[in-house]
């Protein structure tokens, strides 16, 4: 198979990982509500990485939901995207030290990560919108984020990747 054909396959197979960024809708709706509390700083920080830990199963309910092959075990680059998320694991360390030096910038570090985590499945996905929510949404983290308070950033996180829910909808409605 070709590599063009081992891309169209993960598009239409997996449509362009759309059951993630609705897994991420829920994720950040959470993480709004806990920042939206009254708790300690510290409390929901650590809250707010215990929210983030069901993304993969969340991820695979709704895959069953959508009807989109979750492994797609017949093409090699279903490997090359799970390398892709592997690899925001390793950013999470900034986080953690983020979550001890300075509290308060933890929902805008864990933004811009999963931004910026989103470039390369703008290959994996040929995908516009992939690739323009890989750059608005750390920039746009980050200026929230230094102006305003964390669960600000969250309401952002939450509009946004509803946003691009209705995007990819549309880019996997012309597959």
């Amino acid at each position: 198979m070709s590599l063009d054909a081992l891309l169209k396959d993960t598009q239409r197979k997996q449509k362009k990982g759309i059951h993630f960024i609705v897994a991420s809708v829920i994720i950040w709706t959470i993480i709004f509500f806990i920042h939206s509390t009254s708790l300690s700083i510290d409390t929901k920080n650590l809250l707010t990485f215990f929210a983030t830990a069901p993304l993969m199963p969340i991820s695979y309910g709704i895959s069953r939901l959508l009807n989109i092959d979750f492994t797609n075990k017949d093409n090699p680059l279903t490997k090359l995207g799970l390398l892709f998320s592997l690899n925001q694991l390793l950013y999470l360390l900034i986080a953690m030290w983020v979550m001890n030096q300075q509290p308060e910038s933890l929902v805008m570090v864990l933004a811009i990560i999963f931004g910026a985590h989103l470039l390369p499945y703008s290959w994996l996905y040929q995908s516009k919108s992939y690739q323009i929510f890989a750059i608005i949404i750390p920039l746009t983290a980050l200026i929230i984020g230094i102006l305003l308070e964390p669960m600000v950033v969250a309401l952002f996180m939450f509009l946004v990747e509803i946003v691009f829910v209705f995007v990819l909808k549309n880019e996997v409605k012309h597959l």
